[in-house]
C-alpha cells in the first residue's frame, strides 16, 4: 500500500543557521557584511537597525534580479555595531572601498588628488603635491587634475617670484639658479632679498590664491607709491612688473585656495541607456578651475539619487571636503551625509540640491557634461565593439572573446630589460591592471624574480619565457591575484621564435585556454603590413591596412609598447644616476651616496660650483674640481 505521507522538503543547515543568525540580530546601528561560500564579500551595508534591515532581505518576495540573485549566493553573515548612522556610512565605505564587494556600487577613484603647497619654512617652497596633508604647511585645492597646479605654479613663479627647489638644493646654494636669472625666483637662498620682503611675496601669493585678487593689487600699489615717494625707484619698477603680470595673471582661468566662501564641489549624476555618470566639477576661490568624470563599477539598478549618495560617501573619505556641495539630483539619505562630513571636517558641510542663481547655472552645466560623457563613451564603446567583433570574425576566434593580453620587451643592447603586460577587457584598455616585469641579466642582475636565474643580455626569448612564467604560474594554478584573469587570447609582439617560446611555457604550466597570436612585423616594418600568426588554425594571417580588427591589434600592441619603454627608460634613468658619478675616478658608493643626499639628486650635483663640492665630507678641493669638470664636461 502507497504512503501517502507528504514529503518534507530538507532544510539547508547551513541557510537555518544564516536564519537564526539574522533573527537574533540587534535592533541597534551597524555594518552588515554579506559573505560567498568562497568567503569573498558579496555586498556591504549599513542600517539604523541591523535587524530590522537584514531580515528585510530575508521577508520580501519582491526583490530585483540582482538582490535575489546575491541572495542566493550567501552563505554566512558578519555584522558591526557602531553607535550612529554616521559612523555606521564610514565605516561601510571604508570597507567597500577595502573589499570592492561585487554587488556595491563602486567608484574606482583612488588617486590622490594634487594641491599647490605653501612650505612652513622660513623661506616659503611653492609646490606641487600629492598625499597626506601636512598641518605645517599650507595647501590649496585639491584640484581635479596635475595640469592646473603645474601652470599655476608657472604663473604664480612670474607673480611673486617664489622659490620651487627642493630644500637639499636651497639649503647648498652659493649663488643664484637660472630661475633668478630669468625673473621667475626671487633667491631667497643666497639672501638676494630680504626675509621680510620674502615673507611679503609670499602673503601676497596667499591672498592671491584665496581668491582676494583686488586686495593684492592695492597693497602692491600702496608699496609702489612708497617707494616712489622715498625714491626708490628700482624696487619701485620692480612692485610695478609685479602689478603688471598679476594684472595679466587675472584674465586667465586660475586656481584659488579653499576659503571658505568661494569654494565649492559640483556633483551632477545623470543615467542614460543604463549607463550612470558623476561628473565632478571644483570651483575655488569663485574659478572653476575644472571637472572629471566617474562611472561607477556595479552601477545596475541603482538610481542617480543611490548613485550620488555613493559616490559623496566614498569620494570625500579621508579627503578635503569643501563647504559647499552642490548636487542633482538631490542624494539619498542627505542629511546623514551632511552629519557624517561635518563630523570628518569639524566646521559645518551643506549638500544644496536647490541652489538658485550661477550656483544652477553650474549645476546644469555639470549634468551636461556628464550627459557628453556618456555619449562619449558609448561611441568609444560602439567603435570597440565594432573592432572587436571584426577581428573575433577576421581570424576564427571564439565569440565570447573579450580580454586580450599583450606582451612586448624593451632594452638597450640588453641591458636593463623590462617587459611590459598591458590588459584589454570589457571593450577598453584596463591601465590598472598592466603589470611591468624588471628582467635581471648576467651583466646587471638588479632585483630579478628570486626563482629564475639572470639571462643572457639581449636574449629576448629568455626574456619572453620568463615574464610569460611569471605572469601566468600562479593563475595557472588557481593562485592569482583578484585583477588576475585568464585571458582570451594573448598577443605577442614577435615573430615566430618569441611566439614558439609562449606556446612551450603554456605548455608546461597547463594553460592551454588562451589563444596565442603573435604579431610580426613586414618586410617593410611599416604599419599596416602586420602578420598574425595563429598557431591553433597552423597559418598567418594579413590583415587589410583599413581592417578595424587589424587597428586594435595596433592599438593594444602600440601600448604595450609604450608601457615598455617609459618602464626601461625609467629603470636607465635611475641607473645613469650612479653610473655617472660612478665613471669619475675616486668615488666610491659612500661618497657618491654623501653627494647624492647632500644635493638632493645627481641635477642638484651638477648644479654645485666647486666650492659647495668641496664642502662635502671626503670631497677635498682637487676631486671636487674632477667632478665639476666631469659633469659638465
Amino acid at each position: 500500500m502507497p504512503d501517502d505521507t507528504p514529503s518534507v522538503p530538507e532544510i539547508d543547515p547551513q541557510r537555518e543557521a544564516l536564519l537564526i543568525q539574522v533573527k537574533n540580530l540587534p535592533d541597534l546601528p551597524g555594518v552588515y557584511r554579506y559573505i560567498g561560500a568562497d568567503g569573498s564579500v558579496l555586498y556591504v551595508g549599513k542600517a539604523i537597525s541591523l535587524k530590522k534591515r537584514v531580515g528585510s532581505y530575508f521577508i520580501k518576495n519582491d526583490h530585483s534580479p540582482r538582490i535575489r540573485l546575491m541572495l542566493a549566493q550567501v552563505a554566512s553573515l558578519e555584522t558591526t555595531v557602531v553607535r550612529s548612522e554616521a559612523e555606521a556610512l564610514v565605516l561601510e565605505n571604508n570597507l567597500i572601498k577595502a573589499l570592492s564587494p561585487r554587488y556595491n556600487i563602486l567608484f574606482r577613484d583612488d588617486k590622490s588628488y594634487p594641491y599647490l603647497v605653501l612650505t612652513g619654512h622660513a623661506s616659503p617652497r611653492l609646490a606641487y603635491y600629492r598625499g597626506a596633508l601636512d598641518k605645517r604647511h599650507t595647501y590649496f585645492g585639491p584640484f581635479p587634475n596635475g595640469y592646473v597646479v603645474k601652470e599655476s605654479i608657472q604663473l604664480l613663479q612670474k607673480v611673486f617670484q617664489l622659490r620651487t627647489c627642493e630644500d637639499s638644493v636651497f639649503s647648498n646654494r652659493s649663488r643664484a639658479c637660472l630661475l633668478h636669472q630669468i625673473k621667475r625666483c626671487s633667491a631667497p637662498c643666497i639672501n638676494a632679498i630680504s626675509p621680510e620682503d620674502y615673507r611679503s611675496d609670499v602673503n601676497n601669493a596667499m591672498l592671491f590664491l584665496s581668491g582676494k585678487e583686488n586686495e593684492v593689487l592695492q597693497q602692491l600699489e600702496t608699496r609702489m607709491q612708497t617707494l616712489s615717494a622715498n625714491w626708490e625707484f628700482e624696487a619701485a619698477a620692480a612692485v610695478r612688473d609685479q602689478i603688471q603680470a598679476l594684472a595679466k595673471v587675472q584674465e586667465k582661468q586660475f586656481v584659488s585656495s579653499n576659503s571658505s566662501d568661494g569654494d565649492a564641489d559640483i556633483l551632477a549624476c545623470v543615467e542614460e541607456g543604463g549607463v550612470l555618470c558623476v561628473n565632478l566639477a571644483m570651483v575655488r576661490g569663485g574659478r572653476h578651475v575644472g571637472d572629471k568624470n566617474l562611472f561607477p563599477s556595479h552601477a545596475d539598478e541603482y538610481t542617480p539619487s543611490e548613485a550620488l549618495h555613493a559616490f559623496i560617501a566614498q569620494h570625500y573619505l579621508e579627503r578635503t571636503v569643501p563647504p559647499l556641495i552642490f548636487c542633482s539630483p538631490e542624494p539619498e539619505n542627505a542629511s546623514i551625509l551632511m552629519a557624517s562630513l561635518s563630523e570628518q571636517t569639524g566646521r559645518r558641510v551643506i549638500i544644496n540640491s536647490n541652489p538658485n542663481g550661477e550656483r544652477r547655472i553650474w549645476l546644469e552645466m555639470a549634468a551636461k557634461n556628464a550627459q557628453l560623457a556618456i555619449l562619449q563613451r558609448k561611441t568609444q564603446q560602439a567603435s570597440q565593439a565594432g573592432r572587436l567583433a571584426a577581428l573575433v570574425e577576421a581570424l576564427g576566434l571564439p565569440d565570447e572573446t573579450q580580454r586580450i593580453e599583450c606582451f612586448d620587451i624593451s632594452h638597450t643592447m640588453g641591458e636593463l630589460t623590462v617587459a611590459s603586460c598591458v590588459v584589454y577587457d570589457n571593450q577598453d584598455m584596463q591601465p590598472k591592471q598592466y603589470r611591468r616585469f624588471n628582467i635581471a641579466t648576467t651583466t646587471s642582475p638588479g632585483k630579478g624574480d628570486a626563482g629564475f636565474e639572470p639571462i643572457t643580455p639581449g636574449d629576448d626569448y629568455a626574456a619572453m619565457r620568463q615574464v610569460l612564467t611569471r605572469r601566468y604560474e600562479k593563475l595557472a594554478a588557481g593562485e592569482g591575484s583578484a585583477d588576475s584573469k585568464v585571458p582570451d587570447v594573448i598577443l605577442i609582439d614577435g615573430g615566430k621564435g618569441q611566439l614558439g617560446v609562449a606556446l612551450e611555457v603554456m605548455e608546461e604550466i597547463g594553460l592551454n585556454e588562451p589563444w596565442i597570436i603573435g604579431v610580426a612585423k613586414g618586410e617593410t616594418r611599416k604599419a599596416g603590413l602586420e602578420q598574425l600568426i595563429i598557431p591553433r588554425l597552423g597559418k598567418t594571417i594579413q590583415l587589410k591596412r583599413d581592417h578595424i580588427g587589424l587597428h586594435l591589434i595596433q592599438q593594444i600592441r602600440d601600448e604595450s609598447h609604450r608601457f615598455a619603454i617609459t618602464g626601461h627608460r625609467a629603470r636607465r634613468a635611475k641607473a645613469r644616476i650612479a653610473s655617472t658619478l660612478e665613471d669619475i675616478e675616486g668615488i666610491g658608493p659612500k661618497r657618491r651616496q654623501k653627494l647624492l643626499a647632500r644635493f638632493g639628486g645627481l641635477q642638484g650635483v651638477k648644479a654645485a660650483s666647486v666650492d659647495d663640492l668641496a664642502a662635502v665630507e671626503g670631497i677635498n678641493e682637487a676631486l671636487a674640481e674632477k667632478i665639476y669638470a666631469a659633469l659638465r664636461g
